[in-house]
């Protein structure tokens, strides 16, 4: 599969996260979908993500978590989310050993995650 048909097929498969998550009464904005290699490495340089994101190949996007209307952060709130996405193919952030990442949704391309 070439990257722009795996890009497609995520953002098919984002948007059958979000109308799930609707249909349960979850409610979801966009966090950071794209980020710059430069960005990236800034990120990896402090500590706070990774050099190679998948952000900056359009295959993972954070999600903001919201439950009747308030704010989620932590990863065991985005675990039903998390556990749908794996069900559909995704890979979720609340499963990194290092640093979970529960509000990060990606597919998995050339060993990243």
């Amino acid at each position: 599969m070439t990257l722009s048909e795996k890009q497609q097929l995520f953002a098919v498969k984002i948007a059958q996260l979000i109308l799930w998550a609707d249909e349960c009464g979850l409610r979801v904005t966009f966090g950071e979908a794209y980020r710059t290699p430069e960005q990236a490495a800034l990120n990896a340089k402090k500590g706070s993500g990774i050099a190679n994101s998948l952000h900056t190949q359009r295959l993972a996007v954070d999600l903001n978590l919201f439950v009747n209307g308030q704010y989620k952060t932590r990863t065991e709130d985005y675990r039903v989310l998390g556990e749908y996405w794996e069900s559909i193919g995704g890979s979720w952030g609340g499963r990194f050993k290092s640093n979970p990442d529960g509000n990060h949704f990606s597919l998995e391309h050339n060993g990243g995650r």
